[in-house]
């Protein structure tokens, strides 16, 4: 039998009825003493934040107790001034204004790395020669030309880009290149002045000719002499190849009999890309 709703049922067992009894007392679980919930809230009352969280006033420290007894008279071990930079003075700020303005005065097709005049157009002595909006370039990206050199924009900037980008990286930065001895710029003239061959890149103010580098040491390395030297080789074959991409052609020692002594540099275009030997 089974207890429901309060009443005794009864349960057979082994064929007999068996009475069960119900539980004398509840099953309900007896209520906490009051002393543990007076601990408890004695625990909390003691760690209260008037009581417990305020911060304890710190002891003086040896370090400034040692600080005030040191003697007035005796020399500082730290250091007398600002290790903080000191401000530039004006005369330096103004150079340096002065000279940017000055660079920027005489700029050419809008870089102020680019330094040189204005020709505007050149007239053509023959079909095909000529060019539009020529300047006259003195020095890129900090290096002077041996003589001034005449140039289409594009042609300037594709120079101005590989000095600063491939040649100077290809010397390294402790003697790096001053100057560019210039062997041609513009000349109305044909390809390799062979009769009969087609308008040089020469002619339409589209290309210039390298043929040695003044270091800042004073050394002059040459194109002929360098290409093979051990220590100038591996530098001129980078500088070289730096430049295919920001110009057109790029022609060496090894393209032709005609290259052997200079590096030949145009901005015209190609199909294929850039024309590179």
């Amino acid at each position: 039998m089974i207890m429901r709703n309060g009443m005794v049922a009864l349960a057979f067992v082994g064929g007999a009825s068996v009475c069960a009894a119900a539980p004398e007392t509840s099953l309900r679980p007896a209520p906490r003493p009051a002393e543990p919930v007076q601990m408890a809230a004695l625990a909390v009352t003691a760690t209260s934040p008037d009581t417990q969280l305020r911060p304890v006033v710190r002891p003086v420290s040896d370090q400034i107790l040692m600080a005030a007894a040191r003697p007035a008279d005796l020399q500082s071990l730290s250091p007398e001034l600002s290790l903080r930079p000191s401000l530039r003075p004006d005369s330096i700020v103004e150079q340096a204004l002065f000279k940017r303005r000055r660079l920027r005065k005489g700029s050419v097709c809008g870089d102020i790395s680019i330094q040189g005049e204005k020709v505007g157009h050149v007239p053509a002595k023959q079909a095909g020669c000529g060019a539009q909006d020529a300047v006259r370039v003195r020095s890129v990206a900090g290096v002077t030309l041996s003589q001034s050199a005449v140039m289409t924009c594009e042609t300037a900037q594709a120079l101005n880009t590989w000095v600063e980008d491939g040649l100077q990286p290809a010397f390294r930065r402790r003697n790096q290149v001053v100057s560019l001895r210039v062997a041609a710029h513009y000349a109305c003239r044909t390809r390799n002045n062979r009769p009969g061959a087609r308008i040089s890149e020469h002619g339409k103010g589209r290309a210039i000719d390298i043929s040695g580098f003044t270091l800042e040491s004073g050394e002059l390395v040459t194109v002929a002499q360098g290409w093979s030297a051990k220590g100038f080789s591996k530098r001129l074959r980078k500088a070289w190849s730096a430049a295919c991409g920001p110009f057109g052609t790029v022609l060496g020692p090894e393209a032709d009999r005609y290259h052997r002594d200079h590096f030949h540099f145009d901005t015209a275009k190609h199909r294929s890309g850039p024309y590179c030997r």
